[in-house]
């Protein structure tokens, strides 16, 4: 019985060892890899064993993101070379401000701030004027106002104090939105 199993847990493993070919960038191009990495889910998806199956569902998950970048190396390619790219920022929001935790400001600010923070990472040099100077005019953008706005407007929340002034506030620009349609 457990010969059984044993040998049923290497097929498993054999299995995975396949998955994990096909989202490898050293075994070919993007385009190839998704074509095997879709045939070995249909594959998975046609057996009879529930743990081959679940496979296929967890394959067909993440489809639609693990083929993203294509054939560029430095876009990260799972979950644990980005995680590994958001570690770099996050240890030196904690040694500027000397917390355990770098605080919501990553995920807040992170689209614009991470670009910042590993910067020393892809320009080794010091930043001369005329490195930055294509960015002077770059705009924020929207979806990070939105949020900075959602963060404020939160943090009033947050507050006794200033709750009943929030509420007002709120009150006030709904009527102002009524009256003016």
């Amino acid at each position: 019985m457990v010969k059984d199993q044993l040998a049923a847990v290497a097929e498993h493993a054999h299995q995975l060892a396949a998955i994990q070919s096909t989202i490898d960038l050293a075994t070919g191009p993007s385009a190839l890899r998704r074509e095997r990495f879709d045939a070995l889910a249909a594959e998975l998806t046609g057996s009879l064993d529930p743990a081959r199956q679940h496979m296929a569902r967890v394959m067909t998950s993440f489809a639609p993101g693990l083929f993203a970048a294509g054939d560029d190396p430095d876009i990260p390619v799972d979950n644990l070379a980005l995680e590994r790219a958001f570690r770099l920022p996050k240890g030196h929001e904690r040694r500027i401000h000397g917390h355990a935790h770098a605080g919501v400001r990553i995920v807040q600010r992170g689209a614009t701030l991470l670009l910042v923070l590993d910067a020393h990472a892809r320009h080794p040099a010091p930043f001369s004027p005329d490195d930055l100077a294509p960015w002077a005019d770059v705009r924020t953008p929207p979806c990070l106002e939105h949020c900075l706005r959602r963060r404020r407007i939160m943090r009033r929340a947050r507050s006794a104090k200033r709750r009943p002034l929030l509420l007002a506030d709120l009150e006030r620009r709904y009527r102002e939105a009524v009256m003016a349609l």
